[in-house]
């Protein structure tokens, strides 16, 4: 996004109101309603969300992580929150800056489940 529209999501100076309190409760709300959005995930009980945001000069980054105590992970859970969550960072500006992108959705770690724990090489990243 633009470094003008960075400074007003930072500032609360959006004419919407707060991005980032409204985008937390949408990757939250998210979160829960993942199997309903896709296809063939499993309904899961989900515990803990949390959504936090980094600011740099011209980009907010989502993060989400998930929690559950049932029989299998939440990956997809943490994945659709941080993309819903960005979704309504870029509807809540694009009133001022329609040039943004959402790029790079990705698993970065995953404990429990069949498949244990995995995490992303950081290294192998771009």
């Amino acid at each position: 996004m633009r470094p003008e529209t960075t400074a007003k999501v930072a500032n609360n100076a959006m004419t919407k109101g707060d991005v980032l309190a409204a985008a937390r409760i949408a990757g939250i709300q998210a979160a829960k309603r993942t199997a309903d959005l896709l296809p063939m995930c499993h309904p899961v009980l989900v515990g803990t969300v949390a959504i936090n945001f980094s600011i740099g000069d011209d980009w907010v980054e989502v993060e989400a992580q998930v929690e559950t105590v049932d029989r299998t992970g939440v990956e997809m859970e943490a994945m659709t929150a941080s993309a819903v969550a960005a979704l309504t960072i870029y509807d809540m500006c694009k009133s001022v800056d329609r040039t943004m992108t959402i790029e790079q959705v990705a698993l970065w770690e995953k404990l429990g489940g069949r498949s244990g724990h995995w995490q992303r090489n950081a290294l192998a990243e771009p």
